[in-house]
């Protein structure tokens, strides 16, 4: 009853006109032995638009929740014995590796720049070319997907195996109308198996696939689908510059940040050490 009477009264506090998040006694909720909860954290977590019923369900199922919460940990205080020395070890260096962390990224993102200059990739990707072999395959080309009952369809096999300027413009003014997809990538490596995931065939191996067709057409009961492979590099290539810098302004940035990192530890430790912050003691026996 004492139970109900609370949420009660903490509804018609949602409900009045007049709300308040005081964080003295008054705004305490429930207490359970040295823990409480307070009205203004439930507050929070009802939606504004919900209406009393809505808001005493979930008051009372959060609530519910807390108490059951607060009362197994105080259980597990009475009764872990040695352990709770353990778990209030953890927590500690839990908490002490999550300062360190937050800290460490705010700094991070305060101080140091993410503008890679492009000679730095460059020399990058030349010198680590070892690590750049690709592990799919790519190509350059174009991919058209077509309904089956778009007009001009016989006009558009013709011209999709063309790299005309001439046959490009057609293309680009039929797709605008027409297309369900058009994707232009002549200047450009993307990877094989996302242009294949949108056209209804099954290549086993990509390698044989790509020796042996530069175009590609298939109809399903719905649509067209074209495709031109203007190039391809196989699996064990050497990834293309372009395609890599991605990759290698990523590297790059957490080197820099892997080196930034260090400078401050290092100087921090050795400014602790000079103003005398750090004291080591000798071994009393030795």
């Amino acid at each position: 009853m004492k139970y109900s009477f609370i949420l009660i009264a903490f509804v018609s506090l949602l409900c009045s006109c007049n709300r308040t998040q005081q964080m003295d006694d008054a705004d305490v909720l429930v207490r359970v032995k040295d823990r409480i909860l307070k009205r203004s954290e439930i507050v929070n977590l009802i939606p504004k638009n919900a209406t009393s019923a809505d808001s005493l369900l979930l008051a009372e199922s959060y609530v519910k929740k807390w108490v059951k919460d607060a009362l197994v940990y105080q259980v597990a205080l009475r009764n872990l014995g040695d352990e709770k020395a353990e778990v209030d070890k953890l927590v500690e260096e839990y908490k002490n590796s999550l300062v360190r962390y937050r800290y460490l990224e705010k700094l991070v993102n305060e101080r140091l720049s993410s503008d890679i200059p492009e000679s730095d990739k460059l020399s990058y990707y030349e010198e680590n070319q070892k690590k750049f072999v690709l592990d799919k395959s790519l190509i350059k080309g174009l991919f058209l997907k077509i309904p089956v009952d778009a007009p001009g369809i016989s006009d558009v096999k013709g011209w999709y195996k063309s790299t005309s300027e001439a046959a490009l413009e057609k293309i680009e003014k039929y797709s605008v109308q027409n297309a369900t997809i058009y994707d232009y990538f002549y200047d450009k490596w993307v990877a094989f198996d996302e242009v294949m995931d949108n056209i209804p065939v099954h290549v086993s191996d990509p390698a044989d696939f790509l020796k042996t067709n530069k175009f590609v057409e298939v109809a399903d009961s719905n649509y067209c689908y074209l495709l031109n492979i203007k190039e391809f590099l196989p699996v064990g290539s050497v990834s293309p510059y372009d395609y890599a810098t991605p990759q290698i302004t990523e590297m790059l940035i957490n080197q820099r940040k892997v080196d930034f990192l260090k400078k401050f530890e290092d100087e921090l430790y050795n400014d602790a050490i000079r103003g005398g912050d750090v004291t080591f003691y000798t071994d009393p026996d030795k």
